[in-house]
């Protein structure tokens, strides 16, 4: 069995009384028989008020104390695992007998730190005293080796339990929902699993699958739910369930269903009406979200974080940056401006996203405490507006404030520094010795942003050796190493690439396919592109946009297939666009084609009339055919226009 072998590989190290030394020792005295259950219903008082200091003094003083008292002071100090988990030591060292009750608090302990070596040998000592099948103690288990990613342990341990209560297929479905890669299928099939074994499900239940499934956007199961919902009667009895209808329509984007859902709840709480918010909010619905709230005010609803966040990233991404003061000020008013990092963080972000960055530097300067988020938030404003110098200073602050970048922090960085000027391989370099020093070389963001690095540097095949260190690379994975290839040339490579993302049932989007058009574009390779274009729609259900019609025109027009491009740009969808109308000429004036190159020049002066660049580039086209009327009076137009062209450079760098 798989949880009995990671047992008995761990009962081979020290057990955990060896590391953890006991506190105090308990003298011997005559007292009462009822002393300590009288000291222990006051000991629970004390931490029932969370008045832990009182609580510690009194748990001191106590010369005799059982498994009780140590129950309640290791539940007491949950929040603090060292004391906690010292309190255990000690308790086993005196020869105290744990409980099945120890044993759900201790390990639950150690699943809200995160500390593995502890839990695992807590589990030893359950197996040794037989406490295995206790459903508790076996819950606590599945929770803590979800919490560790062990999911395959976790699952075993569950089906070895004799009996499963509802609290135990609550902590299995929330440890699935955590994990990265589960399915909702899996999820649907644990909850029938439950249902057969004849227990019924309450709101926390339905609030995980509702969590889940409004998460990788699965309208349709999520009806189902809602449907199950319904017939238990949760849907008006039970705010969070509610809640939670309204969070998951509104992450399917079926605002419809959200409001019906909302105006079904008969006590609408705070929770209700700020959820309310945000969903249109998040969808860019700024009118109906500035009307719930103000309605929400005048019922002397209270607006949460919640609702505030959802205003300021709605401002981010519209650039109403006189709005977003606004909800600074109200966010200022009701103080949540030095007590939550995540409203810090959105401010940080709003100010960035509008490109007032002397707005972001305010709000960060002005931070009683720099958190991770928010240096990450400031470190995105400033790649928005291209300060890469900044960015690393801001990085070395954050090293020298003691903070640990994280895969956000490298990510931001390195796709700032491979589009700048400061643009270098030894930098590249740098940041990918502190990824994999940080165990952050297998995180998907950071591999694609060294990806995308190395093949600006030139080095593709670097790129190409972090693709396949990965051990299950995702979508934006494959199209990032395209990118790569494309970038430098190596078509037939990208196209590889894309065909084994398609064997692996992977479904490549709009990017993926521009990434592919783009390496067949600088390769020449026109048979392929065709294939590639033409199966979008038809194989993939992707409709190709401006960006595929302009890379298969210009890819056309290189290989001389002019009356081929000009058909396919008239059927480009919206409004006809200038630079593939300026490919087209360019290539006519390359293989001499006069006709098309002729309509080409009188459609690129109605649609940019007043760019001298198409005028110098029309001019020199009827110059090239002979036609030096023509060429003389496009010219004198735009002199008399008064038009100039800015004189470009570029900038390389050497390596040594």
């Amino acid at each position: 069995m798989l949880a009995k072998a990671w047992c008995q590989c761990w009962m081979k190290k020290p057990q955990l009384l060896s590391f953890l030394r006991p506190i105090t020792t308990v003298p011997h005295t005559f007292l009462p028989t009822d002393y300590v259950y009288l000291k222990n219903r006051e000991l629970h008082a004390l931490i029932k008020r969370r008045d832990l200091k009182a609580a510690l003094s009194l748990f001191h003083n106590m010369p005799l104390r059982d498994t009780v008292t140590y129950n309640l002071i290791i539940s007491g100090f949950r929040e603090q695992p060292e004391h906690a988990l010292r309190f255990y030591a000690e308790m086993g060292s005196l020869g105290i007998g744990e409980s099945s009750t120890t044993f759900s608090s201790v390990v639950a302990v150690c699943t809200k730190a995160a500390v593995f070596r502890e839990g695992v040998q807590v589990h030893c000592r359950v197996v040794k005293l037989g406490f295995s099948c206790n459903v508790f103690v076996g819950g606590a288990l599945v929770g803590f080796y979800m919490r560790m990613g062990l999911s395959g342990v976790a699952l075993e341990l569950f089906d070895e339990l004799p009996e499963r209560n509802l609290a135990v297929w609550n902590v299995l479905l929330r440890g699935l929902c955590e994990l990265v890669r589960v399915k909702v299928e899996d999820l649907l099939g644990f909850y029938s699993r439950m249902r057969f074994e004849g227990v019924e499900p309450n709101g926390v239940t339905f609030c995980y699958l509702l969590w889940e499934c409004g998460n990788q956007r699965r309208l349709h199961e999520g009806k189902t739910i809602h449907g199950c919902i319904w017939k238990v009667g949760l849907v008006e009895s039970n705010v969070f369930v509610a809640n939670a209808l309204v969070d998951f329509y509104s992450a399917c984007g079926c605002l419809v269903g959200a409001r019906k859902c909302f105006e079904a709840i008969e006590n609408e709480n705070v929770i209700s009406w700020n959820s309310l918010v945000y969903v249109y909010a998040e969808n860019s619905l700024l009118g109906e979200a500035f009307e719930v709230f103000s309605i929400m005010q005048l019922w002397g609803r209270r607006p949460s974080i919640r609702s505030l966040v959802g205003f300021l990233n709605l401002c981010s991404r519209s650039g109403e940056l006189c709005f977003g003061k606004q909800v600074h000020c109200l966010v200022m008013k009701m103080g949540f401006d030095e007590g939550s990092e995540h409203v810090q963080s959105a401010l940080i972000d709003m100010y960035g996203k509008c490109r007032d960055i002397e707005g972001s530097m305010a709000v960060f300067e002005c931070l009683p405490k720099r958190t991770l988020e928010c240096f990450n938030s400031l470190m995105t404003s400033l790649s928005h507006s291209e300060a890469v110098e900044d960015m690393v200073e801001l990085l070395r602050l954050m090293v020298d404030e003691g903070l640990v970048p994280d895969e956000v922090t490298i990510s931001t960085t390195l796709k700032a520094l491979s589009v700048s000027a400061l643009s270098s391989f030894t930098g590249s370099q740098s940041l990918h010795c502190y990824a994999l020093k940080s165990g952050l070389g297998g995180d998907a963001a950071v591999a694609c942003s060294l990806m995308d690095a190395y093949s600006r540097c030139g080095h593709v095949d670097l790129s190409h050796r972090i693709f396949e260190s990965l051990p299950s690379p995702s979508a934006i994975c494959f199209t990032s190493m395209i990118n790569a290839y494309a970038r430098n040339g190596m078509g037939k490579e990208g196209i590889a690439v894309l065909q084994a993302m398609i064997e692996r049932g992977l479904k490549p989007d709009k990017v993926t396919f521009l990434c592919a058009l783009s390496g067949c574009n600088h390769t020449g390779l026109v048979e392929e592109g065709r294939i590639v274009f033409e199966s979008m729609k038809s194989l993939h259900g992707v409709d190709p946009d401006r960006r595929h019609f302009s890379c298969m025109v210009d890819l056309l027009c290189r290989a001389g297939l002019l009356y081929e491009a000009e058909e396919l740009l008239l059927q480009a969808p919206g409004k006809r666009d200038c630079f593939m109308w300026s490919s087209l000429l360019r290539s006519c004036r390359v293989h001499k084609n006069e006709e098309v190159g002729t309509r080409a020049a009188q459609v690129l002066l109605e649609l940019d009339p007043d760019d001298p660049a198409v005028w110098l580039q029309v001019s020199n086209f009827y110059a090239e055919i002979g036609k030096f009327d023509e060429a003389r009076q496009i010219r004198e137009v735009a002199l008399a226009r008064k038009m100039s062209r800015e004189i470009g450079h570029s900038l390389i760098e050497i390596r040594q």
